[in-house]
């Protein structure tokens, strides 16, 4: 039985509709064990693996639509297919067969510095808070903050193992400076982290890190990073709050129109639990503008707006999802004293929206190419 389950070869998705499972269902309970893309952790045939992280470290966040000649905007492939595999344990990927170093666990406990820079996280996470020029132009240090399995830029930062990743979950000084690294870099973008449960708020100085932070876009991969970190190392509940803040900001708020595009191609996409990713979507298609481009579905809906094609199932009407909607609570993000709440939130008009992108995919070349991950 073994050999006969060692002999499947995974299947790579080819559309986006296969990377993306979030309408598989629709159920809105948190609680349902089948609700959550994970699970395929078995090491099988490498395939394209190498090609593949390859892409990984030079692709931009705007790859697919970048390559239109035309400028209406589609849902990336690369994308989809990136945190396809990141939701379920890239089910593609052998582990190295060297003996495990556990280098990022024992970085995180202050025995070994990061590499090239011989720096100890503990000298990151006391001297370099507020230190807004070292964080944004150092490149080094993100892939030993915020490990993955998978090959970053910085060929002396390890990637995770399946084996450290339970070792450093068990770890709580590992968590605990982890949990501080987090909050540096929040604090860097202009957010605080309000409890042990992950919500979080803007910070004091917010108006000036969020326009830092909307025209340096090399910083929406590193988000992608943490985000994606944050599920490997065990806290994976701190991904929807800092979503939903971003989502807010980036499309009702109007503070960070930059990120909306890599909020939702990749943030939301970051999210194991189904149930919370379609949360997230069904908020911002209430609020996106215009309402007939909206990409992220439900499949139904994407059909009606003769947007995408939603091949997966019939999906709900455009009707029935306007009643649903009007039944639902939605409890509002805590965005601080600030902010006043998501009602009446203002959506962006088109000429603002298209605008936001066009500057995004007018820049990405330079800030991969200078810092990719």
């Amino acid at each position: 039985m073994g050999n006969l389950m060692g002999s499947l070869r995974y299947k790579e998705p080819s559309t986006v509709e296969e990377c993306d499972s979030t309408w598989e269902s629709d159920s809105e309970s948190d609680d349902q064990p089948g609700d959550e893309d994970s699970g395929i952790s078995e090491c099988v045939s490498p395939s394209e693996t190498g090609r593949y992280r390859e892409q990984a470290d030079i692709s931009p966040q705007l790859s697919d639509s970048d390559s239109e000649s035309s400028t209406k905007i589609k849902r990336s492939f690369y994308a989809a297919k990136d945190l396809y595999k990141y939701r379920h344990s890239y089910p593609n990927y052998k582990e190295p067969r060297q003996p495990n170093e556990y280098r990022n666990l024992r970085f995180y406990l202050n025995k070994i510095p990061l590499i090239p820079d011989g720096i100890f996280i503990e000298e990151i996470l006391t001297k370099w808070r507020g230190d807004y020029d070292k964080l944004e132009h150092n490149h080094t240090y993100i892939q030993w903050l915020f490990p993955l399995r998978e090959q970053g830029l910085n060929f002396y930062a390890h990637e995770l193992t399946q084996e450290e990743i339970k070792e450093f979950q068990s770890t709580r000084e590992a968590k605990r400076r982890f949990l501080l690294a987090y909050t540096l870099m929040l604090d860097f973008y202009g957010i605080k982290l309000l409890d042990k449960n992950g919500n979080v708020a803007r910070s004091s100085n917010w108006q000036e890190r969020f326009q830092h932070l909307n025209e340096s876009q090399h910083n929406y991969l590193r988000i992608t990073r943490i985000l994606k970190s944050l599920g490997e190392l065990g806290f994976e509940a701190f991904k929807p709050p800092l979503v939903r803040l971003l989502l807010d900001e980036s499309l009702c708020r109007g503070t960070l129109p930059n990120m909306l595009h890599s909020t939702l191609e990749y943030y939301v996409y970051t999210i194991r639990l189904r149930s919370h990713r379609r949360s997230l979507l069904r908020y911002a298609r209430r609020h996106y503008q215009p309402a007939d481009t909206f990409l992220w579905g439900p499949p139904g809906r994407r059909r009606v707006g003769g947007v995408g094609s939603g091949s997966r199932g019939s999906g709900p009407t455009l009707e029935e999802e306007r009643r649903g909607e009007d039944t639902r609570a939605r409890s509002p993000p805590t965005v601080g004293r600030e902010g006043k709440g998501t009602k009446g939130c203002p959506s962006y008009t088109k000429t603002l929206h298209e605008g936001a992108m066009e500057r995004a995919r007018g820049n990405r070349e330079e800030y991969i190419e200078t810092v990719p991950l």
